[in-house]
């Protein structure tokens, strides 16, 4: 039986095991999904090595970690710098990123997007700027200090630290931080995040289970919004097939893992 986990810190509220057990009891695959709980992301190959692990995904803080970590990178993830999906290939740990195409497939009911804020300057804003690049959207990067906005800046996209924000309109607002996960904090202070909320017409999150204030805020605005879980879904999706190496079909991959957010 292959054994699969999910790295993250925290970890206990992942539904990642609901996933992708429910695709792989329902297709009779033999397989099964923890969690693990790391802390110190410079461990991640050595722990992954350790559980005999045939495959994991990996969320905050860790996904740079993870790159760093593999012995190669194939795809979106070797553009980026980022990776969630890690894959054990005949000893060797290759990484991808399932993160971005599964954000993308989480929109498309907001319509055409033309102009996104993204809110912090982690793993996932680095996917999801690079991904809407690649797309032709303008992309604004939106963070508390300026320490990780040169990715951004060599990327081409426009970017601002808190003391110099500036209003404008966009079609689309992500929260990308951990803001509201563990606490009730915003991503951002209110007074700024009142402003963007008043200058948008969607909001998303890419935390999921729970509407974090900064979803709460966009509601009392009566602004459309998505916490993470079309997301979780998209990129669940994709890493299960790389899990898989094709032997499951997509579509009941998505079938049996679309039903587990029911339970």
């Amino acid at each position: 039986m292959k054994l699969f986990s999910i790295f993250g810190n925290p970890v206990a509220h992942s539904r990642s095991p609901l996933m992708h057990n429910s695709v792989f009891k329902n297709l009779n695959y033999k397989a099964c999904y923890t969690r693990t709980h790391l802390e110190d992301g410079k461990k991640l190959k050595e722990t992954f090595f350790s559980l005999g692990l045939s495959g994991a995904n990996v969320t905050v803080p860790h996904k740079e970690d993870a790159y760093n970590a593999c012995d190669e990178v194939r795809g979106f993830a070797k553009k980026v710098g980022v990776v969630n999906t890690l894959i054990n290939e005949n000893g060797k740990l290759i990484g991808y990123n399932t993160d971005a195409d599964g954000f993308m497939y989480a929109i498309e009911v907001f319509g055409k997007t033309q102009n996104v804020l993204i809110l912090g300057a982690g793993g996932t804003a680095k996917a999801l700027a690079s991904r809407f690049m690649q797309d032709g959207i303008k992309v604004t990067i939106l963070n508390r200090s300026e320490g990780r906005l040169a990715y951004f800046k060599e990327l081409g996209c426009e970017y601002s630290t808190w003391d110099g924000y500036k209003t404008s309109k966009y079609d689309l607002i992500v929260n990308t931080t951990s803001a509201g996960l563990k606490d009730e904090e915003l991503p951002a202070p209110k007074k700024i995040i009142e402003d963007i909320l008043a200058n948008t017409s969607h909001v998303a999150d890419v935390i999921y289970g729970k509407i974090t204030p900064f979803l709460q805020l966009a509601n009392e605005n009566n602004i459309t919004f998505k916490d993470g879980s079309d997301m979780l879904l998209g990129q669940g999706v994709l890493a299960n097939e790389l899990f898989t190496n094709g032997e499951l079909e997509l579509e009941d991959i998505q079938k049996y893992m679309q039903r587990s957010f029911e339970l």
